[in-house]
């Protein structure tokens, strides 16, 4: 029989084969699936009255606690906000600012390490990378050639080339 309709539509035999195990699986899917959606759900319904109770005595502590931003003690009063930044070591007031050096201060092919540390962005490792750039290319012709040193960008070079300058050599 499967030879015969094979002939007739010009499938093999293993096509029709395969055509008609997947319909039957098809069928076989959407039988399950009438079946469980006949089969009405069991809905189960909780009560959460006690959660809800709790959850709003709670909410409603906090935003007593919130509204008072003062805590009094022995001396008065203090701000709480003062408080959480007392927890801290640091004196934010007393930071030290490095100034910036003068525009067109700092020769980059005499510049040592402590002065391009100077410059906003550079640290360490990057003025070093400056001074080794500088030293395998004997000196820098033109500014530009700082974007080469790896950790400055083009970002970073527009904000430190204001402070440089080359000294042209006769």
């Amino acid at each position: 029989m499967i030879n015969k309709i094979s002939k007739k539509i010009g499938f093999t035999e293993t096509e029709i084969k395969v055509i008609l195990f997947l319909a039957f699986g098809f069928l076989v899917g959407f039988g399950i699936k009438i079946y469980k959606d006949s089969a009405l759900p069991e809905y189960k319904t909780y009560d959460y009255s006690e959660q809800d109770s709790l959850f709003n005595h709670y909410k409603s502590e906090a935003e007593k606690n919130l509204k008072s931003e003062t805590v009094n003690n022995e001396n008065g009063t203090v701000d709480s906000k003062q408080e959480v930044l007392d927890f801290n070591s640091q004196n934010f007031n007393e930071t030290e600012t490095v100034p910036l050096p003068a525009e067109n201060s700092i020769n980059i092919n005499t510049a040592d390490l402590e002065t391009l540390i100077q410059l906003p962005g550079i640290g360490e490792k990057t003025a070093q990378k400056i001074i080794e750039l500088r030293i395998e290319r004997g000196s820098f012709k033109v500014l530009d050639e700082l974007l080469d040193v790896k950790g400055i960008g083009e970002a970073k070079f527009n904000k430190i080339k204001k402070f440089l300058y080359i000294e042209p050599s006769f």
